[in-house]
């Protein structure tokens, strides 16, 4: 047998006292959530779940999900989160997917688990609902969430600490969206890594908790590294800028962890107080890469600085992190430690200091690969265990790094390299663009062209024309878009990621 450690454990050895969850307005202190668990940890063996089976989690960020997760990782078994505003028909894959024999479903996730395919649903074996006096019903045969933890309690089982414990969705480094597996080991050891970095919380800290549970970033970057100090999660269903600063300030934040498009949006309010984040010591963003403007405008107008990190689902999920040095603009900080990084020219060698290459990453916190598919896990695992990432970066003197873009998205026009990113940070510069996505097309002289899809901003008007002579202004020719398209939004994934491949139908 191997080392044990269960994910489960991070609610452990806390005051009871302490709150350990805001949902709803309701506050949960770390006793009770230890006790809730318990129970519904012996309320899913009671029903005859076991170390090994798959548990879909179909919830918003509340109560119902933190309990439940822990509860499923606590007796060995497998979370599987799972986006419960997904399209039916991406749900019925995922549970096939994954061999989802339990789905927890949460009051928002009702409707849509109601228009699944009851013929897709033949392997789900037990239904956790919520709660009964919440007027929500998933069926006739559903447990109502509040007799599960009703249960007798269970201890938390051992479990070897390279035991899968999560299964997540992503599109990730590998195309298509697949199922990547993380152990207890994997997430256990990115707490640790971010905590000694510089990325700490504490006890005495309140985090908002917004972004989604069912993503990485969400699931323990921000619900488990908080548990795990015994600091406070307040759960929020959806981000509405407005109504952030209002809770920021009413519940007194300590710590905001954001995607770029949340830092958009709060820097572009108007009529905020300048002290509105007085009492935010820690502001993180993640997921995509922050606009250096952004940035800028939220230090200038707040004097708040966001430390921007970098970080995928395959590395559960942090790689680098600006918490604990000085921010740098543009720059996802510095490697983590615990974490080996080494960046990949074309040649397969290690660049000059400045010069491009793709970010591999090598640790304990690295996954242990595709479900069910080893010809996607090879093309991204090494024998000798570094993981590719997809992502180009180029790091200076310092040991900062700096995104460049990804692998994939990369435009080859009459065989010049054209990052996307590059060229979306230039349109972005004209005072009337509000965002920009850029994508490679076929083209019969120069193999590709740059195409571009433009979001202005509101009352603001701009020609084509004059877009592409603003862009070859500050690029070099075969890097200037040779179309534009003008769009009322830009495609985007639950965590606030450009989805380039979506372009393409627009």
């Amino acid at each position: 047998m191997g080392e044990q450690a269960n994910i489960n454990s991070i609610i452990d050895g806390h005051a009871g006292e302490l709150v350990a969850l805001y949902s709803r307005g309701r506050p949960t202190t770390y006793d009770t959530l230890r006790q809730q668990v318990a129970a519904a940890r012996g309320g899913l063996i009671e029903r005859g779940l076991d170390a090994g089976d798959r548990v879909a989690l179909l919830c918003g960020n509340n109560r119902q999900f933190v309990v439940s997760y822990l509860a499923t990782v606590g007796i060995g078994a497998v979370a599987v989160p799972l986006n419960p505003s997904s399209p039916a028909n991406e749900l019925e894959r995922e549970l096939g997917a994954a061999g989802v024999v339990a789905v927890v479903v949460d009051a928002t996730a009702a409707s849509v688990w109601r228009r699944l395919d009851a013929s897709s649903l033949a392997d789900i074996r037990l239904v956790i609902g919520p709660d009964s006096a919440s007027g929500t019903t998933v069926g006739d045969d559903a447990v109502p969430f509040d007799a599960l933890i009703a249960a007798e309690p269970a201890p938390t089982s051992d479990v070897d600490a390279d035991q899968l414990a999560v299964l997540i969705f992503t599109s990730g480094t590998a195309g298509s969206p697949k199922a990547a597996m993380l152990s207890h080991r994997n997430l256990l050891s990115n707490i640790e890594q971010a905590r000694s970095s510089g990325d700490r919380f504490s006890s005495d800290d309140v985090v908002y908790a917004v972004l989604p549970l069912f993503h990485i970033f969400g699931l323990n970057v921000v619900l488990s590294a908080a548990l795990a100090e015994g600091a406070t999660v307040v759960l929020v269903q959806r981000f509405d800028p407005a109504t952030a600063i209002e809770s920021i300030r009413a519940r007194k934040i300590t710590v905001m962890p954001g995607v770029p498009t949340m830092w958009v949006a709060m820097s572009q309010l108007e009529n905020v107080p300048d002290d509105a984040f007085h009492g935010v010591r820690l502001a993180l963003s993640g997921a995509a890469r922050l606009p250096i403007e952004t940035a800028e405008s939220m230090r200038s107008r707040f004097e708040l600085s966001i430390s921007e990190g970098y970080g995928l689902t395959e590395a559960s999920p942090v790689v680098t992190g600006s918490a604990g040095h000085e921010p740098r603009f543009g720059s996802i900080g510095k490697v983590l430690d615990g974490v080996d990084v080494k960046l990949v020219n074309e040649d397969g060698e290690e660049p000059p200091v400045g010069d491009a290459g793709e970010i591999w990453v090598r640790g304990e916190n690295v996954f242990l690969g595709y479900l069910d598919d080893p010809e996607a896990t090879e093309r991204v695992l090494t024998p000798d265990g570094w993981l590719r990432t997809g992502d180009i970066a180029i790091v200076d003197e310092d040991g900062y790094l700096y995104l460049v873009d990804r692998a994939k998205d990369l435009v080859i026009v009459s065989g010049f390299n054209v990052y996307p990113v590059e060229v979306e940070d230039v349109l972005m510069q004209h005072p009337a663009v509000l965002e920009a996505g850029v994508i490679g097309v076929a083209h019969p002289h120069t193999g590709e062209a740059v195409k571009a899809f433009v979001v202005a901003r509101p009352g603001m008007e701009i020609d084509e024309d004059a877009l592409i002579d603003h862009a070859a202004d500050h690029l070099a020719r075969y890097k200037c878009p040779s179309k534009i398209l003008f769009v009322d939004e830009l495609p985007r994934n639950a965590s606030g990621k450009l989805v380039r491949r979506s372009l393409v139908e627009l």
